[in-house]
């Protein structure tokens, strides 16, 4: 893995080849002289996060309740348009948002993460989204006091600009593909 300084301060790592990466999305968004130094996208697929500790659980125990609500409620309130027709609709929502919880938060970021772009210019951090829409979200390097950089041993890695909030985050977690831009 290499890594250099090509523009302070800007900190350009190679992660691999760029195959799959159009530098159209993000060559679009360049401004006048503005030269692209990096550029990456995150792993694909259904990823499990530190966060998903919790929230499996949860989500489990929030649609078991909830599909449980249901079916009690349609066993023993009576007709369908009688005096339970409230209750089993009041449960549907919950049943809607549970079975999101359990499965649809993993396909809806695995579907953001796939058309979800990074770059580092000369200039500005910037992340295209172009699910649902195209998305640009631009941070200039120059109100940036702090750029680190966390490498895994997959040479995966997190760039972070400025401090630990994690809006300035630039993450590059599980990045299958980046380049080094030549001068």
């Amino acid at each position: 893995m290499r890594f250099g300084w090509t523009y302070a301060p800007v900190l350009a790592y190679q992660v691999g080849a760029m195959e799959g990466l159009p530098d159209s999305v993000l060559s679009a968004e360049l401004g006048p002289g503005e030269r692209l130094v990096w550029s990456g996208k995150p792993r694909g697929g259904i990823r499990l996060r530190a966060q998903d500790a919790f929230l499996i659980p949860f989500s489990l125990l929030w649609c078991g309740f909830a599909i449980f609500w249901e079916v009690g409620v349609s066993v023993n309130a009576g007709p369908l348009l009688g005096p339970g027709l409230f209750f089993r609709l009041w449960g549907i929502p919950f049943v809607i948002i549970g079975l999101y919880l359990v499965f649809g938060r993993f396909f809806v970021d695995a579907l953001t993460r796939a058309g979800t772009y990074y770059g580092v210019t000369t200039e500005r951090a910037l992340i295209v989204t172009t699910w649902f829409g195209r998305r640009l979200r631009s941070i200039s390097l120059r109100t940036l006091g702090d750029i680190s950089l966390s490498e895994r041993s997959d040479e995966s890695g997190t760039i972070t600009f400025g401090s630990v909030s994690r809006f300035l985050s630039l993450s590059a977690e599980g990045a299958d593909t980046a380049r080094q831009r030549s001068k």
